[in-house]
């Protein structure tokens, strides 16, 4: 070091680690509005499904509970996330409390199918009667809340800071997570106006709790599929092929290097880190491996390890 200033390859290894974590993502934004949305149609619902009677109503209203806690454990994710964004403790930044978030919600959607199964099982067995027209107005009063909701959530999908990627590992799985939620919630609402009609003008009352089966098999659907998703990132599963055939090509473009050992990871909504070891028998340098990476994948965490060919004896 001379004068001060620290040898270039030194400089080019020193950067922050907080990949554009510490900065509100629009899905924070929006997360917070629907949950004061979804609380006050909660309470509405659960009141009107205990005292209509209605089970499809009263499901409906538990789920909306449940999208209220998920939601508020989505907020403090993103909150956390940020605020810990330049936390040296964490290796590789916060991104990965976004799918913790996500994980969560999945977890809470399977909880609450269970709940709407059981008690659907149980209307079944001790059947309540029905206040159809209150319980019908309150149905689409909350189909209207969500369907609301569902477009504040999916206009941050669109309009996030990072770059959109078709793969379930740049994803914003906190986000998913609360847009899921909320589908499920509109699709229960769905279910429970059905119910009602039937019940009312076909008098197939019995319909009102296989809606509420009918809803807790959908979610739970919803639910595999996203903890199937945030699970592979919580756990360090490799990177879309696509992503890793693309990385391996440009590394490999002029025909004497060789990719050794390639490991490409998310760290984040639309972040990935990659470690790779490159075998040549003229190696280029490490930087000049780095500029042949392509753009657009999100690479926030480059390690490359260059290694001379050797021959056998």
């Amino acid at each position: 070091m001379t004068g001060g200033v620290d040898p270039p390859a030194l400089r080019h290894r020193r950067h922050d680690h907080s990949f554009g974590q510490d900065r509100v993502r629009a899905g924070e934004r929006r997360t917070l509005l629907v949950i004061a949305l979804t609380a006050t149609m909660m309470v509405v619902e659960i009141a009107a499904g205990l005292h209509y009677g209605s089970m499809a109503l009263l499901a409906d209203g538990l789920h909306m509970a449940s999208h209220t806690a998920a939601l508020g454990i989505s907020a403090f994710a993103y909150i956390y996330a940020r605020r810990h964004a330049r936390n040296a403790e964490f290796s590789f930044g916060t991104g990965k409390v976004n799918a913790l978030g996500g994980f969560t919600g999945a977890i809470l959607l399977a909880l609450f199918a269970l709940l709407m199964a059981w008690e659907s099982i149980g209307r079944f067995l001790d059947p309540v009667a029905i206040a159809f027209d209150q319980a019908i107005l309150v149905a689409v009063l909350g189909l209207a809340v969500n369907g609301a909701s569902a477009l504040i959530l999916r206009g941050a999908d669109h309009g996030h800071d990072d770059h959109e990627h078709d793969h379930d590992h740049g994803d914003d799985h906190n986000l998913r997570a609360a847009y899921l939620h909320v589908i499920a919630d509109a699709a229960t609402s769905v279910l429970a106006i059905i119910a009602l009609l039937a019940g009312k003008y076909l008098g197939a009352a019995w319909m009102d709790p296989a809606m509420g089966l009918v809803g807790a098999v959908l979610i739970t659907r919803w639910s595999v599929g996203l903890l199937l998703s945030t699970s592979a990132v919580l756990l360090d599963r490799q990177g879309p092929r696509d992503l890793r055939e693309r990385v391996r090509q440009s590394i490999e473009a002029d025909r004497d290097s060789e990719v050794a050992d390639l490991h490409l990871w998310c760290i984040g909504p639309g972040l990935h880190a990659l470690v790779l070891t490159v075998v040549a028998r003229e190696p280029a340098t490490v930087d000049e491996y780095r500029a042949r990476l392509p753009t657009g994948l999100g690479l926030a965490h480059v390690s490359i390890e260059v290694h001379a060919y050797q021959p056998r004896p």
